[in-house]
């Protein structure tokens, strides 16, 4: 635990399930004031709100869509009114789907690139601007994948919105680091989310992807949250435009593992 996190405000998208839910709940044991968000399920975000509250944190919920930039200043804007201030905007939402990429119409590559980053982009945006016009050393936590450093057949649109986070990361903390606001970003590897679920239900599947991973096994989604509680707190201050890799390896060319190769 961080004590310098309690009392702080933070804003973490996409927190309905998955990686975003357990980041919104360690926040609340942190004793932190969270708002947390999804794009349209309100008995979802009631439950992650009780979740951090039961935690030991505050918290409201928000529907937003963070591809539409009245839903983004909406986030922000809440933030400020119910808890006072704006400490953390975790950027956490993000959507995928498999498309051979001959087959990719414009209109599924927009609907990606647009939450993913483009997205991603007008969060931090706002809260950098709310952190420059009131003097706030504030952090920005960008959720991007191994797969800004590792290609993905059939997810070109995911893949290239996730290298565009690392840039947009490493391009932001650069520019406002004489401000004292530091932004990184998280990159998880195979995670046991709801949206591995499917995959992770058949032994075969799972056996391929933990052949992946030269630590051997599939993470937990607290394993990730305990990443960004970490780069929020003071512990982290002097770091900024850091891609902190949580994958067990899978960075590391597993296939030249045991002098393969």
């Amino acid at each position: 635990m961080y004590n310098d996190l309690k009392g702080k405000v933070a804003v973490v998208t996409g927190s309905t399930s998955g990686l975003g839910r357990a980041i919104a709940v360690r926040f609340g044991q942190e004793g932190m004031k969270v708002v947390v968000n999804g794009p349209n399920d309100e008995k979802a975000l009631a439950e992650v709100v009780e979740e951090v509250k039961k935690a030991g944190g505050e918290a409201t919920g928000v529907v937003a869509d963070i591809s539409k930039e009245e839903d983004v200043k909406k986030l922000i804007d809440t933030a400020i009114s119910e808890f006072g201030s704006l400490d953390v905007m975790m950027n956490n939402a993000g959507v995928q789907k498999e498309i051979p990429s001959h087959e990719m119409s414009l209109e599924d590559w927009n609907k990606v690139i647009s939450v993913n980053l483009t997205g991603t982009f007008m969060c931090a945006r706002n809260a950098i601007d709310y952190m420059v016009k009131n003097d706030k050393k504030g952090t920005v936590i960008n959720m991007s994948s191994v797969h800004d450093t590792i290609p993905w057949p059939h997810f070109v649109h995911y893949a290239s919105s996730k290298g565009g986070i690392r840039m947009m990361t490493e391009t932001l903390a650069l520019e406002y680091a004489p401000k004292g606001i530091r932004v990184n970003a998280i990159g998880p590897g195979a995670i046991n989310t709801p949206i591995n679920a499917e995959k992770f239900s058949d032994p075969e599947e799972k056996k391929g992807v933990v052949e992946l991973i030269p630590m051997g096994y599939v993470a937990e989604s607290e394993e990730v949250a305990s990443i960004a509680a970490f780069l929020a707190s003071e512990e982290a201050k002097y770091v900024t435009g850091v891609t902190l890799h949580v994958d067990g390896g899978m960075t590391l060319y597993p296939g030249f593992q045991a002098g393969k190769g």
